[in-house]
């Protein structure tokens, strides 16, 4: 593996920290770092990238939160994740070091083929643009199954120490549920919310959290930017894109609330599904 698969940074305290890019030839080995600092590093940011919306539900539906969720799932369904990034921290965001570097995780995957799958045209140049190679994650990536079995055995799931968090996540949860599962997402809304409590079961949403914070708006980018968070490493890379989440939820607490530990009441929400999706229809173009 070369420092230009792996792509390092510094961060603004001058420590080096690494992109550790897993594959299916490094997939084992880097599961086996994670299991062994998951109880130190309980926090963990998560972010994927995939094909972008392809489809809308046709119907009628109850309320907002039941035509997103059957919006969610049959993308979901239909699509193949390219990428996830999980950045671990303790509880003041200390991140982990391995051969003397702060690190963070970016999986690579090979099921998404360009040539044969859909997706969102806009979705797949954002992502080419942000330096993803798709033949090379055709050449090397991982095997989602084989990675749900190491992701299973792996410490992070199903565990209730280990604290989630993430920025309007429905379609993160799903990809991962999906992987997970090895099946379709649950027809129904509350099943899927019942999947999501037993293999996450803490979850914070950003997107959500932001409700409860006066003139807070937008997407993650423009949230950093409001609390003088630094992105570290290329917007639209899911190992970057979850560092940013990490340090920009622990800004929030710290700015917005009183610490982690007063997020309780928040917990296990996401934004615009289940108890936060009860409004009115509103379907853009």
């Amino acid at each position: 593996m070369t420092d230009q698969q792996t792509p390092s940074f510094f961060t603004p305290d001058g420590q080096k920290l690494r992109v550790r890019e897993v594959w299916n030839d490094n997939l084992e080995t880097e599961m086996a770092i994670i299991r062994d600092i998951v109880d130190d590093y309980p926090c963990l940011a998560m972010d994927t990238e995939f094909p972008g919306v392809v489809a809308r539900p046709v119907g009628s539906f109850k309320n907002s939160g039941e035509y997103h969720y059957q919006m969610l799932r049959c993308n979901v369904d239909m699509l193949k994740l390219i990428q996830l990034g999980l950045t671990f921290t303790d509880a003041k965001g200390a991140l982990p070091k391995h051969d003397g570097e702060l690190c963070v995780w970016q999986f690579n995957f090979k099921e998404f083929r360009l040539q044969d799958d859909m997706y969102a045209q806009d979705s797949i140049e954002l992502l080419k643009q942000s330096g993803i190679d798709f033949a090379l994650n055709e050449a090397r990536g991982i095997d989602v199954h084989k990675f749900g079995e190491l992701l299973m055995s792996s410490g992070i799931v199903l565990n209730e120490e280990v604290r989630w968090i993430t920025f309007h996540s429905g379609y993160d949860f799903g990809y991962l549920l999906k992987v997970l599962t090895c099946q379709p997402l649950p027809q129904a809304e509350a099943d899927f919310f019942e999947l999501l409590k037993m293999y996450f079961p803490s979850v914070y949403d950003i997107k959500y959290l932001m409700k409860f914070c006066d003139n807070l708006h937008g997407g993650l980018n423009k949230l950093a930017e409001c609390l003088d968070v630094n992105r570290i490493g290329p917007q639209h890379q899911a190992g970057s894109d979850s560092l940013l989440t990490s340090a920009t939820f622990l800004k929030l607490a710290q700015t917005h609330f009183k610490g982690i530990d007063s997020l309780a009441s928040h917990r296990d929400i996401l934004y615009g599904l289940g108890s936060d999706g009860n409004n009115e229809i509103t379907i853009h173009d």
